[in-house]
């Protein structure tokens, strides 16, 4: 991971609104994972004040009499953070509550950049190791490499201390212009390495692949949507068309959301102009909004095909509804996640911020597609394995919609509310390759350690290496799993033949893909892993049925 990852907690947006980029007469929003965020102040509710001055007054009492006159010495801080979450708990899924502490690193997720060393990391064994150097950061240009430990940070061991991510976040995170020192530990090397780095603006990328599938295709990967990830689409869009792309591949899997008004503006690039894109409603008015496509975008004619899969969540439901219900794009996948509440970030006078929601968003047909939640929380947290245990993943013939929630597309398709976006075409979940054993070997670092390791021992083979003959020519042997599973072997992961014998081909897919991405870039891994991937393989065939929604609303425009 990078130095500042694992949170998905934004605040208000305001960077992205210049004149340049405000298209719509509402006031743009941000989705996440957790929610969707809205920028605005506050808004007094429409409540009886008695009521609510009379339930303030006995919050009031209660924590007076417990700190004043409790048998024991309480934390009445601690007490009001528990008593928060836990009032929270009897609203919606997502309103929710981020103590101080954590909200600055919450923050830094969906930024376009972060002060920083410019490092990946992970953590082997308990220590911290670096999986890349970031292009252009301090590390990088103090030579710091892939593979290399660090052992101490500003003179303090932090190596077999059980460090965690978050202790990485707060060792390496500093100001631009701030100096950090570390000793390292680098292979061949028998006394540890002292650098001083001065940490530095690091760019995050929320595009992790862009790339021409074929002469007349292109790849677009959107990992979640960023305060840069408008800028980062549309640079990726004039690239591709410069290579000849007619035809977009739009991969939204897994994406968890972001920042509403990058869904909006990369919806906009697609829609023509005048199309409903989102609106949203709520019991303040001001919060009632619409969202329009408002100016020429750089791919509003040409074939696309959108991926979704069961991850696919908020901002990512925003851009696939919209183009489902114009009838702009063919959706391809699975169900997506089901998130359609509004949040609005509060800023708290101790630091910590307050995520309450304000509103419904609807796609462009009317449809809400918040998943049903009731009081148990705990069952709107097993969805996933609830879908996954009714077959919803295998077959869409599972999957029941109600009646009631039946909308129809600009031209007049069947959709449905009431739980995430539907694709177009399903495509069923392969599980044929997949076993406990290899999952074992991923989530004890094994197979990292192999390819540092491996990379290491074998620098020159890769010097002169394109991509393209890695892709075609370079294959992972079988004496490199067998290394694979010594390394498991000494994380205590069990040899399992059988799943072995079933994940063999798979594996190997698995290693090259990481690998390449060590030796190339994120370009490389995906590469690599779309050739299993049966969502992305899927709809490459499909360009044919979406061309034929694309002309007809072409034809309707002229």
């Amino acid at each position: 991971m990078i130095e500042e990852n694992n949170t998905n907690l934004p605040k208000e947006e305001t960077k992205n609104n210049t004149k340049s980029q405000i298209r719509l007469p509402i006031i743009l929003a941000l989705a996440i994972s957790a929610g969707i965020w809205i920028g605005a102040t506050f808004a007094e509710p429409k409540t009886d004040q008695n009521d609510l001055k009379a339930a303030l007054y006995k919050l009031q009492e209660i924590i007076t009499y417990i700190d004043r006159d409790y048998v024991d010495t309480v934390n009445t801080s601690q007490l009001v953070e528990h008593g928060i979450e836990k009032m929270l708990e009897e609203l919606d899924p997502h309103s929710s509550y981020i103590p101080a502490e954590d909200a600055e690193l919450a923050q830094s997720q969906l930024d376009g950049e972060f002060d920083g060393i410019g490092v990946e990391f992970g953590i082997l064994r308990d220590t911290i190791y670096v999986v890349a150097p970031l292009t252009g950061g301090p590390s990088e240009k103090l030579g710091i490499q892939s593979g290399d430990q660090i052992i101490k940070v500003d003179g303090e061991t932090v190596a077999g201390t059980g460090v965690t991510n978050r202790d990485v976040f707060t060792l390496l995170r500093g100001p631009k212009g701030s100096v950090v020192n570390v000793a390292i530990k680098r292979k061949n090397h028998k006394e540890l390495m002292d650098y001083a780095i001065t940490r530095d603006k690091i760019p995050q990328y929320s595009i992790n692949a862009s790339y021409m599938v074929n002469e007349n295709t292109g790849y677009v990967k959107i990992t979640r949507f960023a305060a840069t990830t408008y800028e980062e689409f549309k640079k990726s869009l004039e690239d591709l068309k410069a290579q000849g792309m007619t035809k977009l591949l739009l991969d939204l899997q897994g994406n968890p959301g972001g920042y509403m008004g990058a869904a909006i503006n990369i919806a906009d690039e697609i829609l023509a102009d005048n199309a409903v894109i989102v609106s949203q409603k709520g019991k303040v008015k001001r919060y009632n909004q619409k969202a329009f496509a408002m100016r020429p975008g750089e791919f509003e004619n040409g074939s696309v095909v959108v991926l979704i899969n069961e991850g696919s969540a908020s901002a990512s439901e925003i851009v696939a509804g919209a183009l489902q219900d114009n009838d702009r794009a063919l959706i391809v996948g699975r169900r997506s996640f089901g998130k359609g509440l509004v949040q609005m970030p509060i800023d708290l006078s101790d630091g910590s911020e307050l995520r309450l929601t304000i509103a419904r968003y609807y796609t462009p047909s009317g449809r809400s597609i918040q998943k049903p939640y009731g009081d148990n929380s705990k069952d709107y947290n097993m969805d996933w394995f609830n879908r996954l245990e009714h077959g919803e993943f295998f077959s869409a013939d599972s999957i029941h919609f109600n009646d009631s929630l039946k909308y129809e597309t600009v031209k007049g398709r069947t959709v449905y509310g009431g739980g995430g976006i539907m694709p177009d075409y399903f495509v069923p979940m392969d599980t044929s390759m997949t076993s406990g054993y290899v999952n074992r070997l991923f989530g004890t670092d094994s197979h990292r350690e192999f390819i540092l390791d491996y990379l290491e021992d074998n620098k020159k083979k890769f010097d002169n290496m394109t991509f393209e003959e890695y892709y075609n020519d370079f294959d992972i042997s079988d004496k490199m799993l067998q290394q694979v599973i010594a390394i498991g072997e000494k994380n205590k992961v069990t040899f399992n033949k059988a799943d072995y014998d079933k994940s063999k081909n798979y594996l190997k897919i698995l290693l090259k893909a990481h690998m390449g991405r060590n030796i190339y870039d994120d370009n490389a891994f995906y590469k690599v892993i779309n050739d299993i991937n049966e969502i992305y393989l899927q709809g490459l065939k499909l360009f044919e049925e979406a061309e034929s929604l694309a002309f007809t609303q072409e034809k309707e425009a002229e």
